[in-house]
């Protein structure tokens, strides 16, 4: 599954003791292939765990392959996503297997807004120096985050950048595939007025704001408590991973209309929410009816954020939001919370400017 790859930029010129010069090789411009295949052999295990019957190549192949199986009329839905500056956080406390988790929920509930069911993932890491160990705890929160949506892991690629990177830096992201027949596609055209807005609660401040985040936490190692993740080292509590909401999101759909849906990231509830709807359409939430996070609460007196920032920057405690007819929406909320999901009403739809109106 995983290549070794560099940019050509270093290559160094050795001298030996007499003052001869030495041949170049990969490995003094600082790419360890050797170290390279044992990242893979340690990453393989995990991956195949994610692999199903419609996975036709094994790792190693040039280009991976996707049985899609019968449909009627398939649209295919991709999404591509990274896990930001939260990975500061991961690589300075050396806690590396939960930011793969985060690059897959990124894309996974991104294509899921559609309707989509994931098929397969691809990831990518850059680093400075690779270590195998390092690398295959960052991929297996990869795979975990796969199983966790049921999409296979069929490829990736890991590029070694020394002079590039700093020694230690990491980065990751990902890409998705979902799949869902074309009469079954959301895309927003069906929300009409007076429609309900449900929210799923978010597990955390997720993977979006952690720039802002990192300016206001900057002991990692503080201990604090909140309502939802108890008493904790500040590290354990920002790197906890996004929820992925995919499998009961799918569960949903095979019971009840659902009439359009947004993944809560970048812009909060202001960007996103109006997303999934026409332009003539606006949602309306009541701000008391968010049940905010308590380490939200605490970011705002800390930074001194104004509200409207906050609403701006962050989920606030609500990580998906679905958007019913009116008389499913109670229906809904009990099921989904039967699922284990935290799920409750917030708003409703209106004739509007298609920006959010906070009440």
């Amino acid at each position: 599954m995983e290549k070794i790859f560099t940019s050509d930029v270093l290559k160094k010129t050795k001298t030996d003791r007499k003052g001869g010069r030495m041949s170049n090789s990969y490995k003094s411009s600082g790419v360890d292939k050797e170290e390279g295949y044992k990242a893979v052999e340690l990453m393989k295990q995990n991956v195949l765990k994610t692999h199903n019957q419609s996975v036709l190549t094994n790792l190693g192949s040039f280009g991976a392959m996707y049985e899609l199986g019968s449909y009627k009329n398939p649209v295919l839905v991709s999404g591509t996503d990274g896990v930001g500056t939260k990975l500061e956080i991961a690589l300075k406390q050396k806690k590396y297997n939960t930011v793969g988790i985060d690059a897959v929920a990124m894309c996974v509930n991104d294509v899921l807004c559609h309707g989509a069911k994931p098929l397969f993932f691809l990831d990518y890491l850059a680093c400075g120096k690779l270590d195998s160990q390092v690398a295959a705890e960052l991929v297996s929160g990869v795979t975990e985050g796969c199983l966790q949506a049921g999409a296979a892991l069929i490829g990736g690629e890991t590029a070694e950048m020394p002079g590039f990177y700093q020694v230690g830096d990491y980065d990751i992201a990902g890409f998705c595939v979902g799949i869902v027949e074309k009469e079954n596609l959301i895309d927003g055209r069906k929300v009409k007025e007076g429609d309900k807005i449900i929210a799923l609660a978010s597990s955390g401040v997720h993977s979006n704001g952690f720039s802002l985040v990192r300016k206001i936490f900057t002991d990692y190692d503080e201990v604090i408590q909140t309502k939802e993740h108890g008493r904790g080292k500040v590290s354990d509590i920002l790197l906890t991973p996004t929820r992925i909401y995919v499998k009961n999101i799918l569960k949903v759909l095979e019971k009840f209309q659902v009439n359009g849906m947004a993944h809560i990231t970048g812009g909060g509830l202001p960007e996103n929410l109006p997303r999934c709807m026409g332009k003539e359409f606006s949602p309306v939430v009541w701000k008391e009816k968010v049940r905010t996070l308590e380490i939200f609460e605490l970011l705002q007196e800390r930074g001194e954020i104004s509200e409207e920032e906050m609403y701006g920057t962050f989920n606030m405690g609500i990580g998906y939001t679905l958007v019913v007819n009116a008389e499913d929406s109670e229906a809904i909320i009990d099921y989904l919370n039967s699922l284990g999901e935290k799920a409750y009403e917030i708003g409703y739809i209106e004739k509007g400017d298609h920006s959010l109106c906070l009440k």
